[in-house]
């Protein structure tokens, strides 16, 4: 999808570097994409402890692989 955009030249080259984003487009995306992850971090964040009397998960697990020395 096509948008048209007013950003700061500066910042998006200090996005890019920081990131090392090839593109404009990519750097837009990728600090996107973290501006979502954290928002989701915030929201798991804020419910800590708001229920503590609530029972563990059972979680499955794949068994741990051994790695070979080579």
């Amino acid at each position: 999808m096509k948008k048209t955009l007013n950003i700061d030249d500066e910042l998006l080259l200090r996005a890019r570097t920081a990131s090392g984003a090839a593109t404009a487009t990519e750097a837009v995306r990728l600090g996107l994409e973290a501006l979502v992850r954290h928002a989701a971090y915030q929201r798991l964040r804020a419910l800590r402890g708001s229920q503590p009397d609530a029972e563990d998960v059972p979680r499955r697990r794949e068994p741990r692989r051994h790695r070979k020395a080579g």
